[in-house]
């Protein structure tokens, strides 16, 4: 099934997750800045996607894939026959005993229903060109484009926001362009707009989004990613402050590691490097003292070391050396 799903598709497989995601798209964005290309970035929101999943459709992509035989009998009795209906306050009119039949969506719940809705997206990257690439995290979609030449840049951009929402309605899916952004990314040398329309409407060119849990700017500095963490950091030493005196202190580490350390190293390797950093390091400090009791001009290293908590510091070539190795 790995050799039939698209390479783009970073959701529901084996060693991928939203941070390996996140990866390859920072790192196009990059190598298109350092080529001195125009690159920009179109990040889709697909109205309800796994609701909307046509059973004929799907099952004739099914059959494209090479799925026939008895497993295709036994997926489209999966998917076929299923109805429902709708009651009121216990109150049920004699239109809403005649049941209708389920011909849209995936069962809420199941293990085959992400499968089935990859392979019912799986040719979408195949619509791009030379001057764009598609990468995908379940129905989470992002287009970059690059091209050398700026008058053509607003041309690409335009033609492939076309190809993009003509592929959602042939496949019955919706495109939600109110909540479809694209970023113009740049150096700090640089800035421009771009007018983005697809009909009758434009689409939003905004300076930074939120994708998969990153604050992206167009310059890539995480100023706004950091400044996003930092009330949840500072929310969760709070806690720990008002919690002390009635936790042990394992359950406070507990705590530490739910609520403060996994919000700081999400995405790290990727704002690590950013001297934003120090300020995670004084929240981090800050965090131990509270849950050691020290006060807060006390030096709280050796705490570090007893805690057997990692710096941000020391995160940061952790993650970095994790991704080389892969």
């Amino acid at each position: 099934m790995n050799n039939i799903l698209a390479v783009e598709q970073f959701s529901f497989r084996t060693s991928s997750s939203t941070e390996k995601f996140s990866y390859k798209l920072i790192d196009d964005i990059l190598n298109a800045l350092s080529n001195r290309l125009m690159v920009g970035d179109i990040f889709c929101d697909v109205k309800k996607a796994f609701n909307c999943i046509n059973h004929n459709i799907l099952l004739s992509k099914l059959e494209f894939y090479g799925i026939t035989g008895i497993t295709y009998k036994l997926l489209k009795s999966y998917l076929k026959g299923r109805y429902q209906r709708m009651v009121l306050n216990n109150y049920s009119s004699s239109s809403c005993l005649n049941r209708g039949e389920i011909t849209h969506g995936g069962p809420h719940g199941s293990i085959l229903g992400p499968l089935l809705f990859l392979l019912y997206i799986n040719d979408l990257p195949q619509i791009t060109n030379d001057n764009s690439k598609i990468v995908l995290f379940a129905d989470d979609t992002s287009t970059i484009i690059t091209n050398p030449n700026p008058l053509n840049f607003e041309k690409i951009v335009n033609k492939i926001i076309q190809d993009i929402n003509e592929w959602f309605n042939t496949n019955l899916l919706s495109l939600n362009l109110d909540k479809t952004h694209f970023i113009h990314f740049v150096t700090k040398n640089s800035s421009s707009i771009y007018f983005i329309i697809h009909g009758n409407k434009k689409i939003a060119n905004v300076y930074n989004t939120k994708f998969l849990g990153l604050a992206l700017d167009n310059r890539l500095y995480w100023r706004t990613h950091i400044d996003t963490i930092i009330p949840k950091l500072s929310s969760a030493s709070f806690a720990l402050g008002v919690l002390k005196t009635f936790l042990s202190l394992d359950s406070l580490k507990i705590i530490y590691y739910s609520y403060f350390h996994s919000v700081m190293t999400y995405g790290l390797i990727f704002w690590g490097n950013s001297h934003q950093h120090n300020i995670m390091f004084r929240l981090q400090k800050r965090i131990i003292r509270i849950i050691v009791g020290i006060r807060g001009r006390d030096s709280c290293r050796e705490h570090f070391k007893n805690l057997q908590h990692i710096t941000i510091t020391i995160s940061i070539y952790i993650f970095t050396f994790a991704f080389c190795d892969r």
